[in-house]
């Protein structure tokens, strides 16, 4: 199996805590994992790569970090179709709408959303939302 990115941006820590989650699932099933920023890559970097995960904190009125995430995305979804993408993220507001409309916008643009939905969580990733990362994670490692 190739190695998995899970590339993420992070403000507070929680979507940090949350890509070692996913990470460690990766691995808890035989994979390996490279755990990235977004601001340390380029599209080109995983452009090749059929799967891949992304975590992004809502921000401002629930949307992607807008300096660094956003304009990364614009130009990724151009390329994504047939990816098999899993989506992570917390947030301290609102009721996941970011998470809703990110997924509709990777789907729109052909790729798969790896388990569904993308797993949230509410300001620090409690038990329950580790383990739901770390099931992404495993899910990624079988894709």
């Amino acid at each position: 199996m190739s190695k998995v990115k899970v590339v993420f941006w992070s403000g507070s820590g929680n979507t940090q805590a949350m890509a070692d989650a996913v990470a460690n699932g990766v691995k808890s099933a035989g994979g390996e994992a490279e755990v990235l920023t977004f601001d340390s890559i380029s599209v080109n970097d995983v452009a090749n790569d059929s799967v891949i995960a992304f975590g992004c904190p809502a921000m401002g009125a629930e949307v992607l970090e807008e300096g660094t995430v956003e304009p990364f995305m614009e130009t990724y979804e151009t390329r994504c179709s047939g990816k098999k993408i899993a989506l992570f993220g917390s947030y301290g507001w609102g009721d996941g709408q970011w998470m809703r409309d990110w997924q509709d916008r990777l789907k729109a643009a052909g790729a798969s959303i790896i388990g569904g939905e993308g797993v949230i969580a509410n300001n620090a990733p409690d038990d329950a939302a580790v383990s739901q990362c770390e099931d992404l994670g495993r899910m990624l490692a079988q894709a």
